[in-house]
Order: structure tokens, then sequence, then C-alpha cells
């Protein structure tokens, strides 16, 4: 797929839980290879609601989806898109279910119809590449939090996706462990949409912000002062600084 060819198109998109006021309304997005979004909201406001969608793990009661060019509806529709979109989930626990680190990698690339010693290889290829050579044998729940989300973002990463979905993936992380997964991100060659209430991790991370709150995505241009001793662009949003870094304008 050439770069800037649009991979995610969103039309439209409605979803609410249960009959209740709709979390995603109307909402529309298109997603282009080569992109790094950043994506920002308050708690509730439907960022993973958003990402359960495109995967096919939450249906709309309107709108239209199209990934990779296809119009897809039904659960036979997502398949190919699940081999191809990787999605990293909030709560590292609920991505992580192996007993070993080798097992929980080696799990998606078996999935995909690889045969032992070749998910072993891209397993033990993915860690190395990630920093965790030697985390083969660990066991999974015994793992911190920061090695957790690491090892989870792993587990994607072997199923050698072309795209990736990233759910708060620097939550909880120490200012150490998260610089190193700054570092990881930024030499991914991969396009990704990424969901954090860090300012300074996205800024570091993607190459646009585009904010989510009544149910829709939208660029916020205009800078708000808040409770900060700056003002920059994202004042309306709940968001956070890493620790002792300074704050870093995009222009």
């Amino acid at each position: 797929m050439d770069k800037n060819s649009l991979i995610i198109s969103l039309e439209d998109i409605s979803f609410s839980y249960h009959g209740r006021v709709p979390v995603l309304d109307k909402l529309n997005l298109s997603f282009y290879q080569g992109d790094r979004m950043g994506l920002m909201g308050p708690n509730g406001s439907g960022k993973t609601t958003l990402f359960h969608v495109i995967m096919g793990l939450l249906k709309p009661s309107s709108g239209r989806v199209e990934i990779f060019g296809r119009h897809v509806r039904e659960e036979k529709d997502f398949g190919g898109v699940r081999q191809r979109i990787g999605l990293l989930f909030q709560d590292a626990d609920d991505q992580l279910f192996s007993p070993t680190v080798l097992e929980d990698v080696a799990f998606g690339p078996l999935n995909l119809g690889k045969s032992q010693d070749e998910a072993k290889t891209i397993a033990y290829r993915t860690l190395q590449s990630l920093g965790l050579a030697g985390f083969e044998d660990r066991i999974t729940y015994k793992l911190s939090g920061g090695e957790k989300r690491l090892v989870s973002l792993a587990t994607v990463l072997a199923m050698e996706p072309q795209v990736l979905l990233l759910d708060e993936p620097s939550t909880g992380l120490d200012e150490t462990t998260e610089k190193r997964l700054i570092d990881i991100l930024k030499n991914l060659n991969l396009s990704y949409i990424l969901v954090s209430h860090n300012i300074d991790f996205l800024t570091e991370t993607t190459d646009y912000i585009s904010y989510m709150a009544n149910g829709k995505i939208s660029l916020d241009e205009e800078s708000i002062p808040h409770t900060h001793v700056h003002t920059h662009k994202h004042g309306r949003y709940a968001h956070k600084h890493s620790l002792g870094g300074p704050h870093k304008e995009r222009t």
C-alpha cells in the first residue's frame, strides 16, 4: 500500500451502550498510511469504543466502516482486519493470559498459521527488538506493570501488523520505561493511532493530535489558558505532562 493511502474510513458512525446517550455520534475519521495520530479526550469520551468499532468488537448502530478499501460490517469481514491491525488494550492484563512471556508472544504468530519453530523465532526476535531479551521464561503475572506493558506490545508486534491502535500505552509507567517506550515507537515503521492523556508523550510520538468529545473527533486549533504556567492548544482536555520534562510546543 502506498504512503498516504486511506487505511481507515469512518463515516457518520454512531454507537451507544444499551440505548443510552450516544458515545459515538456521527463520528468521521480518515486515517492514512504513514499517519501517526495522537488522540486525546476526557474519560468516557469514546476513545476505547472507537478502537473496538474499528476492530469489529463492537457494531455501530449506524454509519459506514471501510478498512483497507473494503466495507466491513459483519464478524466475518473483520478476520483480515485483525491480522493487519494490532490493538494494544488499555489494561495489559486483558492482553496477557499465557503462563510465560514466550508463550504469550508466540501465541499470535501461531494463531496466524506459523509453525511452532517459526512462532518461537518471531517471538525471540520481537522481544529482542524491544530490549526484552531474557524475558522468555519469565512468569507473566509476576512482571511489573511497566514490563507487562512492553510484553503486551510485543504480543501485538509479533503478529507483524501494518497498523497499531494503542490505548493509553504509557499509563502507569515510570519515567525510564516511558522514555524507552517513546524510543520504541519512534523507531517503528508503522502507522498508528495513539490514545493518551499525557501530552508530552503524544508530542514525542505522534505527528498530530486530534480530540474526542461529544462523540466526535476534531482538531482544536485554539490555544486555551489553563492551570499550568503556559498555554497550548490542549488546555480544554484533561491531560498530564511527563515527569521532569519541559513542555514542548508543536509548531
